[in-house]
């Protein structure tokens, strides 16, 4: 039989793990967007971010600090303590191609954050305003060959997978094009509505509603293939520009050393947001493809970025104005 000191010595010890176990989290967490809102990152965030405070029973709070190519909102992110109460929502313009054209040696992102889950997979598309006499990429090639000066193009900032997109479109063609670098793919677009810009290269689901509502055209995405959303939009590539794909992405991190049990935590509430139906119609009908990978994936899949991009950047000689 058990005695009451052995119950109360039993319930002593077991304190600690109740305690280790304690429900995460006990109050709101910060979802840190790089990027100004109406981006494509801002718009993947505030979309799951309902069904994380269902899951989880605390608000999400969707907090954009834009500036410096994502690297101002990587840097808080960065700083924040490892409790899983400050999430970071990446892209791959901040957390690959920004420290490669950087040449950023202070830190190595692949060790200061954790993945936790990918989210998305993000096409980018060229774009141009109503004005431009272009329905395609071929009759933009001859378009911007006639303007003496050159053509500026923007994108949503310096490092940015757009921009990488532009500069990749620029030695594939051998245009005079001059980057316009903007902190978010909103302000860009906001330029390119109002034909501060004649072109640029965004996100789809920054462009999508524009798009629709005819302020400006789509010419081609740049992804290896068409995409499911915009299936007449043809690839940069089959329309004359060759070895072109640039791929973005969206995807969670915490600050690394933070709890294996909140980071497996997470990572499950961010699969289960993904897989309902609604979760995925809309971020498909936005342009985006739900792309989950748990946490050991999500880091090899960032290492395996770097692998990839880091000797084209530097084949290129891609660096910050």
């Amino acid at each position: 039989m058990l005695t009451r000191r052995a119950i109360l010595a039993a319930a002593s010890l077991a304190a600690p793990a109740a305690l280790a176990q304690e429900a995460w989290p006990q109050r709101a967490v910060t979802m840190i967007v790089p990027w100004a809102p109406g981006g494509s990152n801002d718009v993947v965030a505030r979309l799951l971010a309902p069904a994380l405070e269902a899951r989880l029973r605390q608000p999400f709070v969707v907090e954009n600090r834009p500036g410096g190519g994502g690297s101002v909102g990587m840097a808080l992110a960065m700083r924040a303590r490892p409790d899983g109460l400050t999430v970071f929502i990446s892209s791959a313009s901040n957390h690959v191609f920004h420290p490669l054209i950087a040449n950023e040696t202070s830190y190595d992102v692949r060790e200061a954050f954790q993945g936790v889950a990918m989210l998305a997979d993000v096409p980018n598309v060229l774009a141009v305003h109503p004005a431009v006499p272009a329905r395609n990429v071929q009759e933009l090639v001859a378009w911007i060959r006639t303007q003496r000066g050159g053509v500026a193009y923007g994108s949503s900032g310096v490092g940015s997978s757009n921009h990488l997109a532009g500069e990749l479109f620029r030695m594939r063609t051998g245009l005079d094009i001059t980057h316009v670098p903007y902190r978010g793919g909103g302000p860009a677009m906001a330029d390119l509505i109002g034909g501060t810009i004649p072109m640029a290269v965004m996100n789809l689901p920054t462009l999508i509603p524009p798009a629709e509502a005819g302020r400006v055209r789509l010419l081609g995405v740049g992804t290896a293939t068409r995409v499911s959303l915009k299936p007449d939009l043809p690839t940069i590539q089959e329309q004359g520009v060759a070895d072109y794909a640039v791929r973005s992405w969206t995807g969670a991190f915490l600050p690394r050393g933070t709890p294996r049990a909140i980071v497996e935590t997470l990572s499950a509430a961010f699969k289960e947001a993904l897989e309902a139906p609604l979760a995925r119609t809309r971020l498909r009908d936005i342009g985006s493809e739900p792309l989950f990978m748990d946490p050991a994936a999500t880091d090899a899949f960032v290492r395996e970025e770097y692998t990839r991009w880091g000797p084209v950047v530097r084949a290129a000689n891609i660096r910050i104005e």
